[in-house]
């Protein structure tokens, strides 16, 4: 029973056009187009760390001649959330977004144009260390958060972009 249907959802995802997003692995054609982007320097800790890691995630594929650039600018903010009654902070909330542009080299065009964010909730403590040492922590998982985001809207322009255009059926 499990195996007809893992067949029947199987024939369903293909009659929707659905395929895996690196079929074909390190030659399909969105592992080939994040392969070609360069990523420039980015201000800040926080673009340093959002940089090493879309480095690590779109450099999987090897490196090839950069067809491709990525611009980032960051907002790192941190606000106070919580305040007690004797004015003392108790919590805050550190957000990072990054505005991106995927700019083809050739002709300059901008192939993606879009924002990623993400915030996290940081408990102040009595100990000063704790507390930057929590403020950093979470600067470090917001990149990896944001720097995920950013690596799949590229990888889905570039699949979209190798796909060329497509001719739905009636």
């Amino acid at each position: 029973m499990r195996m007809l249907l893992a067949l029947l959802a199987s024939l369903a995802l293909t009659a929707c056009n659905l395929s895996p997003m690196y079929a074909g692995g390190g030659t399909s054609a969105a592992a080939q187009g994040i392969a070609a982007v360069e990523i420039p320097a980015i201000q800040g800790r926080g673009g340093w760390l959002v940089k090493n890691a879309l480095d690590a995630r779109l450099g999987v594929a090897g490196q090839t001649t950069p067809q491709y650039r990525l611009d980032i600018r960051l907002d790192d903010s941190l606000e106070a959330l919580g305040v007690l009654n004797d004015d003392t902070i108790s919590r805050e909330r550190r957000i990072l977004r990054a505005r991106y542009q995927l700019v083809e080299l050739a002709t300059g065009a901008i192939l993606l144009d879009a924002t990623a964010g993400s915030d996290a909730g940081i408990d102040v403590v009595s100990s000063e260390y704790a507390t930057i040492a929590a403020e950093q922590k979470a600067l470090e998982n917001l990149a990896l958060e944001v720097a995920d985001r950013v690596a799949t809207q590229v990888a889905v322009t570039l699949r979209a972009r190798a796909a060329g255009p497509q001719v739905q059926a009636p």
